[in-house]
């Protein structure tokens, strides 16, 4: 079994899918990833999928339905709990420095990517667009971590290992660094060449010091 049907398996288990809406999913995902949303048309799906334009639409009456229908499993049974229960093995361990902290976080993000790129950039790619998805997240990931990050980096700034500015705006420069380089990392420029280890190290001290000579 590839890791697209155990995906497929976990995130549907308790669906009743025919084997022909499974090929459209399966088949949807990897164009989605690919092209887009909006570049994907039904009939590339179709043709990749091996059944005819009119059995999607005898499933799914438009292709956003097919594109909800795929990321709001995604988001509720997957994507959303393995996110923040993975994450929490970093927010709960007591990293006596920020710096060590800050390389967990970054390292527990990539190995999220890497294991579940496709959804990822599907989910990237479509929720700016779709209001729906877009509260999905917000209820799912970023409300059930955000608020723990806040409490971490306020911990540090206590220990006076952070310079004081408001919480959130330290939270909002670190998050924003990191997935700088995450994105970068895997969905923009993947096939660059990169030293993981060192561009790791410089998002910490970018983090840390920025750009200043001081």
């Amino acid at each position: 079994m590839s890791e697209d049907e155990v995906l497929l398996q976990q995130l549907f288990e308790d669906d009743k899918l025919t084997e022909k809406q499974k090929k459209i999913i399966l088949a949807a995902i990897e164009s989605f990833s690919e092209k887009g949303y909006a570049a994907t048309s039904t009939s590339e799906i179709a043709k990749k999928a091996g059944v005819a334009e009119g059995t999607i639409f005898r499933h799914y009456k438009t292709k956003k339905e097919l594109l909800v229908s795929i990321v709001a499993p995604l988001m509720a049974k997957l994507i959303g709990p393995f996110i923040v229960n993975d994450f929490h093995k970093v927010l709960d361990h007591p990293y006596e420095h920020v710096e060590d902290f800050l390389r967990a976080a970054i390292q527990n993000r990539s190995d999220i990517i890497k294991k579940m790129l496709p959804v990822i950039k599907i989910m990237m790619q479509e929720i700016p667009f779709q209001p729906e998805l877009r509260e999905q997240f917000l209820e799912q990931v970023a409300r059930k971590t955000f608020d723990r990050i806040l409490l971490v980096i306020k911990e540090y700034q206590d220990k006076g290992q952070l310079i004081e500015m408001p919480t959130l705006s330290a939270a909002r420069l670190a998050i924003s660094s990191i997935f700088g380089y995450l994105i970068s990392r895997y969905i923009f420029f993947p096939d660059s060449e990169w030293d993981d280890e060192l561009e790791i190290e410089r998002t910490v001290q970018f983090i840390m010091h920025g750009l200043s000579q001081r």
